[in-house]
């Protein structure tokens, strides 16, 4: 009776190792449809974000603006999955002294990408949402001098 419980331990243990890998690898998998170049039109110009895939944990991008033929990037972006947390690692040039501050997964399913960091601040709260195939609506959001601020980026996706 005692190994069967045992065995019993032991494969309960094995089934939750199991899980968190498939659900670790699928996070990452499950953002690989920002891949491409997304541009978000204003009154001053447009903005572009641009991913690509590193390898199975990590995407890379880089938000930037064209400006008479010269390309001004604001910021890089990491997308990472670090010990079985998913990260969104962004590096603003004149925020920060340009050091990349660290969002944490809040949820990543389907459309959805949401990542969270409290300490920050502002945003707090950094998502994507996929609209359609060709397009998206990012927004960050969270408390700025006591007030809760959003603010919305609707982009589509340039061939």
């Amino acid at each position: 009776m005692m190994t069967r419980k045992r065995n019993c331990s032991i494969v309960a243990a094995l089934l939750m190792l199991c899980s968190c890998t498939i659900k670790n690898t699928y996070s990452i998998k499950n953002a690989e449809w920002l891949v491409g170049t997304w541009e978000h039109k204003t009154s001053k110009g447009s903005i572009y974000e641009t991913w690509k895939k590193i390898n199975r944990n990590e995407l890379s991008g880089y938000s930037y603006m064209i400006k008479n033929k010269d390309t001004i990037i604001f910021e890089t972006i990491r997308l990472v999955n670090e010990h079985g947390k998913i990260f969104y690692i962004p590096a603003v040039n004149d925020q920060n002294s340009g050091a990349p501050v660290r969002f944490s997964e809040k949820k990543i399913s389907g459309p959805a990408l949401t990542f969270e960091n409290k300490m920050h601040d502002f945003p707090q709260v950094i998502s994507y949402i996929r609209i359609g195939n060709d397009s998206l609506k990012a927004e960050i959001s969270g408390l700025r001098n006591g007030k809760d601020e959003h603010r919305y980026f609707p982009m589509s996706r340039l061939k």
